[in-house]
């Protein structure tokens, strides 16, 4: 061992400190290479292989056959089960002893039939402790087992984290033996470590900084590794040092444990199963050693997962959190994504998450929990408060591309004006590692509500593929809970943190309307079979409650199928998960969520069959269920053609065709330029050879044309899509410049329908020798917009497929459907805020409108959009490679539907077309006799009746939600036939409040709504 005098050089003091922990070239001043004394090999090791996950019983059955250390194993995805007998030397006695275990796949321990540990090497967990101190009457004997999944914590990918993984891959264990583990040696090492980076944190000119030099300094003069006595006088100079406390101005940072484990992303469903079980068991050991860690852990999904798969250590879950530092949060079914899902499918995350979390662990979360989502609904705060939850924790904003988010604690205003308590970490991360960055200067710089808030959230622990803390992490913020110079860091909850918050919340600012991310705005259109199964799927799950609960009322026998409904509601809220619904999934997470989208279809398709016959009375002419809660005048295919019913709102009717007042005329017109085609009804459009649209013209405008002069509506384009790194994820403003139309015909225009009920044209165009659009175009008598039924043959690279509507309106803002209600985004592009919108997010609807005349642009499945000045654009495929390099390849079907409209969209009715385009009218067999009835109705149009279903907690119950749509005030009379004999205004969760009666009226019930209000109501029947 060399020592050396101190020198006033800082650099070559810390080269020196840093030389002395990690030299691999002389020993003698290498403490790293001292963290592990004697070692000596296992009696044995044996494995067995198997291309499925299985039970612990089931795997302890098999025959294992010899496994030599550095032997590969795989495929990935199969999982390889080692047993593994050791034998602990006796002159070990008194020592720390571990199974050192590396390994490139994930791992578990089991050891009586339980599991113990996690082991991740990427998670920089490769022990297991067996002995403490090892005692005379523990066993020096023992046999364990080690389940070692074929992948890693990210996946299998080739070449980069979010490649496509690598099918073929092998795995092996590089090591397996028994250490003697020194703890004193691992206690001086944290020392150095932490004391380098306050170092280099504070800089060379602060006192502390000097002071933590010197301290490191003198710690290595006195380190002798031929003495280990003098490893514990060099941690007491450490000690010195952190134990001289701060002031009490300093600001506090809250840390707490946290493993975010995505449910699906790079890894199948199936997978994070074992993720959750080997987070989890590692946090148990840690509780057990560290009574004041605290950990926080959302998604009552993966609860239900551990629960099914591992009870005991559900059990042991249970007992923490009682003790209030298993710490379960955010109130969902998962962390979903927080654009995409429907304004219901939000309020069941929260529904089905809530109720799970009462019922396994006694509690309702206060806080929404949503650390890596890809943006955040201006509707949000409403629903989170309606669900009990009044404060929000998030940091996606942080990755922003062009804007900095100029906020890290604040109240979010959302669209109705209900507020929360919001904070965004100031480190920007989740999965914070405990040093001395994470909890010093990145909290002083970052933070940008200095002087309005000087509390703020560590949350510590690997994550994303899961991991968690490690005991390393605990020590390091152990060390600094009090020191001089940098924030005071505390063992938390999220409870404190925002009390904290909560208490000096006086001058904070309010964020008004969506958290918008400037990034990721690709997964509003990648994967486009999950956006349509999403819809498709929400769409039935709604249909299916509003036919069981009408038919719970009319026929008493009928059992309402609550079981049933809940496994296809959780199976539609985990595909809502932020990765999958999104689409930055692998393939076989599409496989998995396309057909958990089957398996919905099937069983509900089952279940609306049953409710439908239950109000039909079981007759054989055809009848129409209509779901919405207006009268429906629609034309409908039937098994003999085209039928034009009318269906009353919330109800049925048999098939009776009527007339139109308007019949549909096609006419095929020769000119010089070429063949056209003109269809005619309250809506008059001509097409080109091209399927161009021309000309579209409202009749109740005085034939007001609605495409701009010299352009064309209709126009499919195609763009160039090479994002820099998320390739499923991204889609960046350069790829405007790459615009170019698809005009290629393969079959020009021909008349399919030449009128009466419906009339439609039919093309198809050549996007390139790989892809084709097939499209039809359908006028309906009665119909105040015309469908494109689309199908693309698609089988791209890096493409972006778009159709685009030039219309001759002129405004600032364009309006999007969002859950519950809407909003308006600039058609400008003024400052960097405005430009960051050029790719936006809306769900059934967007419009552009100015005084007294407007165009809407629905859809049925997509969620793309963008309207640049006049211009309205629907985005329908993209063609990542990456994490699936065969993301979107195939067939696709879908409808976009035009709609100019005179006055504003809400005078027009838009909302209510982009239902009736969703909810389609559902036959179903019912007696001839049978007369039109109506369950429900709404004395204004301003008002949606979103849902019905039978209450929670009461079979002869119903809970109604409704909402206000157009952004008004306004007094709405609900008017129903059922029995109703009670009426209690409830929240999102289904509690009624005993001192809020609904007002019953002879009319119905009376009720009162601001803009954009949601109002639940529990009808006792």
């Amino acid at each position: 061992m060399y020592h050396q005098p101190v020198l006033k050089n800082r650099r070559t003091l810390l080269e020196r400190a840093e030389k002395f922990i990690s030299d691999i070239y002389f020993t003698d001043c290498n403490l790293r290479g001292r963290l592990y004394g004697d070692s000596c090999p296992l009696e044995s090791l044996a494995s067995f292989l198997s291309s499925k996950r299985i039970t612990f019983t089931e795997a302890s059955k098999q025959t294992f056959a010899p496994y030599k250390v550095a032997d590969t194993f795989g495929p990935t995805w199969w999982t390889c089960w080692f047993k593994v007998n050791l034998k602990i030397p006796d002159s070990w006695r008194g020592k720390e002893v571990h199974l050192l275990w590396e390994s490139d796949g994930e791992s578990m321990v089991w050891r009586d039939e339980q599991p113990v540990q996690g082991l991740t090497k990427e998670g920089e967990k490769t022990s297991y402790i067996l002995s403490d101190c090892l005692k005379d009457e523990e066993p020096h004997s023992v046999t364990l087992y080690v389940e070692v999944a074929c992948n890693g914590l990210f996946g299998a990918g080739q070449g980069s984290m979010i490649a496509s993984p690598d099918s073929n891959r092998k795995f092996s264990v590089q090591k397996a033996e028994l250490v003697v583990f020194n703890r004193d040696v691992r206690e001086l090492l944290t020392d150095f470590e932490m004391l380098i980076d306050i170092v280099k944190e504070l800089g060379e000119g602060e006192q502390r900084g000097y002071q933590a030099l010197f301290t490191v300094n003198e710690m290595v003069n006195l380190c002798d590794p031929s003495d280990p006595s003098s490893f514990s006088k060099a941690h007491s100079l450490a000690h010195t040092f952190f134990s001289q406390r701060n002031g009490d101005s300093q600001h506090t940072a809250h840390a707490m444990g946290h493993c975010h484990i995505d449910s699906a992303w790079l890894w199948p469903y199936e997978e994070t199963i074992r993720k959750c079980g080997r987070s989890w068991v590692t946090v148990i050991r840690l509780m057990e050693k560290n009574p004041e860690f605290v950990f926080t852990c959302s998604q009552a999904q993966q609860f239900q997962w551990v629960k099914s798969w591992y009870p005991g250590l559900f059990s042991q879950i249970q007992h923490y959190v009682k003790k209030g530092q298993f710490i379960p949060v955010g109130g969902t079914w998962v962390e979903m994504d927080g654009n995409l899902p429907s304004g219901e499918s939000m309020v069941r995350q929260f529904l089905e998450g809530q109720r799970f979390f009462n019922r396994e662990f006694g509690i309702h979360c206060k806080e929404f929990w949503l650390p890596d989502t890809f943006g955040y609904s201006a509707q949000l705060p409403q629903i989170m408060q309606g669900s009990g939850i009044s404060n929000f924790l998030t940091q996606k904003l942080s990755w922003n591309l062009v804007n900095t988010f100029p906020h890290n604690t604040f109240f979010w205003e959302g669209l109705d004006g209900s507020k929360v308590l919001t904070h965004f970490p100031p480190g920007n991360s989740y999965e914070m590692k405990g040093k001395v960055e994470d909890v010093s200067l990145v909290y002083v710089k970052n933070n940008k509500d200095k002087g309005r808030a000087n509390h703020s959230a560590v949350l510590f622990g690997f994550g994303d593929g899961g991991g968690g803390p490690t005991q390393l992490m605990l020590d390091r913020l152990n060390r600094v809970q009090d020191t001089d110079g940098l924030p005071k860091v505390q063992t938390s909850s999220p409870d404190k943190l925002f009390s904290h918050l909560q208490a000096d919340s006086d001058l904070l600012c309010t964020w008004t309307g969506e958290l918008f991310l400037e990034l990721h705005n690709g997964t509003y259109t990648t994967q486009a079979q999950i956006k349509r199964g999403n819809r498709q799927c929400e769409t039935l799950l709604h249909d299916i409650e509003i036919a069981s609960s009408l038919a719970l009322c009319q026929d008493r026998t009928f059992q309402y199928p609550v079981e049933k409904l809940q496994e296809l509601w959780r199976l539609l809220l985990l595909n809502q998960f932020h990765d999958v619904i999104p689409g930055s999934c692998i393939e076989m997470v599409v496989e998995d969520a396309l057909r958990y989208y089957e398996d919905i279809r099937s069983d509900g398709a089952a279940l609306l069959h049953g409710a439908c016959r239950a109000l039909g009375s079981k007759g054989n002419s055809t009848g129409v269920f209509n779901s919405l809660p207006w009268e429906r005048h629609e034309v409908i295919q039937i098994q003999d053609g085209a039928a034009l019913v009318r269906v009353p709102s919330i109800g049925f009717s048999p098939v009776r065709d009527t007339q139109p007042v308007v019949p549909v005329s096609v006419t095929l017109q020769v000119c010089t330029v070429g063949p056209h085609v003109a269809i005619f009804s309250s809506t008059e459009y001509i097409l080109n050879s091209f399927s161009l649209l021309k000309h579209l013209s409202h009749h109740l405008v005085g034939i007001r044309e609605a495409i701009s002069d010299s352009c064309h509506g209709n126009q499919f384009l195609m763009f160039d899509d090479v994002p820099l790194y998320w390739d499923a994820w991204d889609v960046m403003d350069y790829h405007l410049q790459t615009r170019k139309p698809v005009l290629e015909v393969v079959q020009p225009l021909r008349v399919v329908s030449s009128g009466g009920l419906r009339g439609s044209v039919s093309f198809t165009l050549r996007i390139s020798d790989k892809s084709t659009i097939t499209q039809e175009i359908v006028m309906d008598a009665m119909s105040p917009y015309i469908k494109f039924n689309t199908e693309v043959k698609w089988a791209e690279s890096h493409k972006f497929l778009k159709v685009e509507f030039p219309v001759r309106v002129h405004s600032p803002n364009a309006t999007y459907e969002i859950q519950f209600g809407h909003l308006q985004r600039p058609t400008h592009r003024n400052t960097s805020w405005d430009w960051a919108r050029f790719e936006v997010w809306g769900h059934k609807w967007a419009d552009l409108s100015e005084h007294n005349f407007g165009v809407a642009l629905l859809n049925d499945c997509k969620y793309g959009y963008s309207v640049h000045k006049n211009t309205m654009t629907l985005s329908l495929l993209r063609a990542p490679k990456a994490p699936d390099v065969n993301a979107d390849m195939g067939t696709h079907h879908f409808t976009y539907a035009i709609m100019p409209h005179t006055g504003s969209f809400q005078d027009a009715s838009v909302i209510q077309c982009a239902y009736n385009l969703n909810f389609p009218l559902r036959s179903f067999q019912c007696t001839p006799d049978t007369e039109p009835w109506s369950a429900f109705s709404i004395s204004t149009a301003a008002v949606i009746l979103e849902t019905i279903k039978q209450a929670e907690e009461r079979k002869r119950a119903l809970v109604v939600r409704l909402y206000e749509a157009h952004g008004s005030s306004v007094t709405a009379t609900l008017c129903t036939t059922l029995p109703v004999r009670e009426a209690w205004h409830c929240d999102l969760l289904e509690r009624h409040d005993a001192a809020r009666p609904a007002h019953i009226t002879s009319e119905g019930i009376t009720l009162n709504f601001s803009p954009f209000q949601i109002v639940s109501l529990l009808l006792i029947l």
